[in-house]
C-alpha cells in the first residue's frame, strides 16, 4: 500500500486479495486507530502473485523487514522478541523474561518469542501452578505477602524451600529444552481433575497455560530445526501435472521453480540440489538471531503443516557427489504424490 507520494507505507498478504481489501474499507466501528489512519493515507497498490502461500509468508517477511513501510512498524511493538531468561549463578536463583540476550553473562537463555504476552502468560502459569510466584525483594528473610496467599512455598523464607525450588526450576528448563515434558503432563492432569471436578474455571485456566507453554515449546522446536543447517528439497504441487521445487538452507530459500511432472527427468532435478547446495555459503554455526527468527518459523510450520513433501539432503551426498542418490530421493517425493492419488477409494 502507498501513499500520495508514492512511498510504501504497509506490506501485507492475502489468498483473496479483494476481500482483504474490502476490509479495510468497509466502514467499522471496530477498526483501531492504526487502521483508519492508514486507510486515510493509502493512495494506490503494488499486486505480488505468488505460487504458494509459503512463498506470500517469506515475501511478507522480506519486503518488511527491507522496506520497515511505516505502518507495519506501528502494528508490531518494538520489543516484540523476548527471552526467557534463567540466572542459576545465585543461590536464589531468576526465571522471567528479557529483550535483550548477552551470551557472556552465564545465564540461560530460551528464545527468541514473537509474543511477549504468550511468554508472560506461559511463565506466570508455571510459576502459579507450582507455587513459586515469590513477591519477596530480598532484603528481608520475612516471607512475602504471596506466601501467605498460598502462592509462594516459601522460597524468600530460605531453608529447605530454596533446594525445592531448585528442583523446580531444573524441570522447567528441561521443558524447555524439549528433555522431559513431565511439568506439561501434570498440568495436562490437573486440567482433566478440575474438568472432572466441574470447576470449570480452574480448568480453563489449565488449558491456557498448556496453550502457552505449548507456543514456547513449538518455538524452541522452530529455532533447533532451523539452526542444524539442513539441506532440505521440497516439493509442492501445484495442481495434477506441476509442482514448485524448494531447496532450503537454515532460513534461506536458495532456489525456487516450477516444473511439469512428464516434463523433468530425475538427472534434471538432482544435479540442481547438488549445483545449489554445493556453491552455497552460510554462516551455519551460529545460532539465530532476531532477524532470522520470523523465517525459521515461517519454514518450520510450513514443513510441519502443509501439503507439501520435504527430504532433508545430508551433507556427505554432496561433499561425496552421491548423484543417484539424492535423484531416487527427490523422485520418491514425486511418486509418493503419484501413489496417493492413484490409489483406491476407501470403501
Amino acid at each position: 500500500m502507498k501513499d500520495s507520494c508514492g512511498s510504501i507505507i504497509y506490506v501485507g498478504k492475502a489468498k483473496n486479495f479483494k476481500r482483504r481489501v474490502q476490509s479495510y474499507f468497509h466502514q467499522s466501528k471496530a477498526h483501531p486507530q492504526k487502521i483508519i489512519k492508514l486507510v486515510s493515507n493509502i493512495r494506490d497498490f503494488d499486486i505480488l502473485l505468488t505460487d504458494t502461500e509459503f512463498e506470500a509468508f517469506m515475501l511478507e517477511c522480506k519486503l518488511i523487514r527491507e522496506i520497515k513501510p511505516l505502518f507495519n512498524k506501528m502494528m508490531k511493538s518494538p520489543q516484540s522478541y523476548s527471552y526467557i531468561v534463567i540466572d542459576r549463578n545465585k543461590e536464589f536463583r531468576t526465571f522471567g523474561i528479557t529483550n535483550n540476550r548477552n551470551d557472556q553473562d552465564g545465564k540461560l537463555y530460551f528464545g527468541p518469542y514473537t509474543s511477549k504476552n504468550r511468554v508472560e502468560q506461559a511463565i506466570i502459569g508455571i510459576k502459579e501452578s507450582y507455587k513459586i510466584l515469590c513477591s519477596s525483594n530480598k532484603k528481608t528473610t520475612a516471607p512475602c505477602l504471596n506466601y501467605s496467599l498460598g502462592l509462594c512455598i516459601g522460597m524468600c523464607r530460605g531453608g529447605t524451600a530454596i533446594s525445592e525450588y531448585n528442583t523446580i526450576l531444573d524441570n522447567i528448563i528441561a521443558l524447555l529444552s524439549g528433555t522431559d515434558m513431565g511439568i506439561l503432563e501434570e498440568m495436562k492432569e490437573r486440567m482433566a481433575t478440575a474438568s472432572e471436578n466441574f470447576d470449570f474455571e480452574a480448568a480453563a485456566k489449565y488449558r491456557d497455560r498448556i496453550e502457552a507453554i505449548n507456543f514456547l515449546i513449538k518455538k524452541e522446536k522452530a529455532i533447533e530445526f532451523t539452526e542444524k543447517s539442513k539441506n532440505i528439497a521440497v516439493l509442492e504441487y501445484l495442481g495434477d501435472e506441476t509442482f514448485k521445487l524448494f531447496l532450503i538452507k537454515r532460513n534461506k530459500i536458495l532456489f525456487s521453480k516450477r516444473f511439469d511432472i512428464d516434463g523433468t527427468s530425475r538427472e534434471q532435478l538432482g544435479s540442481i540440489i547438488m549445483t545449489y547446495f554445493k556453491d552455497v555459503s552460510l554462516k551455519t554455526n551460529k545460532e539465530l538471531d532476531r532477524d532470522e527468527i520470523d523465517e525459521a518459523q515461517i519454514i518450520y510450520n510450513y514443513l510441519k503443516s502443509s501439503n507439501s513433501r520435504y527430504k532433508t539432503i545430508p551433507d556427505n551426498w554432496i561433499r561425496n557427489h552421491k548423484d543417484k542418490t539424492i535423484e531416487n530421493a527427490v523422485m520418491k517425493l514425486i511418486l509418493k504424490k503419484q501413489t496417493i492419488q492413484n490409489s483406491p477409494p476407501l470403501s
